[in-house]
């Protein structure tokens, strides 16, 4: 059986985990600049995951965690439907 790892039990990983728990069950959804940062979504069991790296750099600084669609707001923009729909 699976065991889901809920939002608040994700929170409380150490950033290490939280970025071994994403690299093996987030699913990557998107990418997007930011001033000097990229910035990764992933979904991941019922809630979103956003890594933010310094341009250029492979270390993680931090990980923002959120549920709230609202939060893909920044990602819409970069979605492109296929002609025709």
């Amino acid at each position: 059986m699976l065991n889901v790892l809920t939002i608040t039990a994700f929170k409380a990983l150490h950033q290490r985990s939280q970025t071994e728990h994403l690299a093996r069950h987030g699913t990557r959804l998107a990418e997007r600049q930011e001033d000097s940062f990229e910035l990764t979504l992933y979904a991941v069991e019922g809630f979103y995951a956003e890594t933010w790296r310094s341009r250029g750099d492979e270390h993680i600084l931090f990980i923002h965690v959120f549920q709230k669609p609202a939060g893909l707001g920044d990602y819409l923009r970069l979605v492109q439907l296929p002609h025709g729909l």
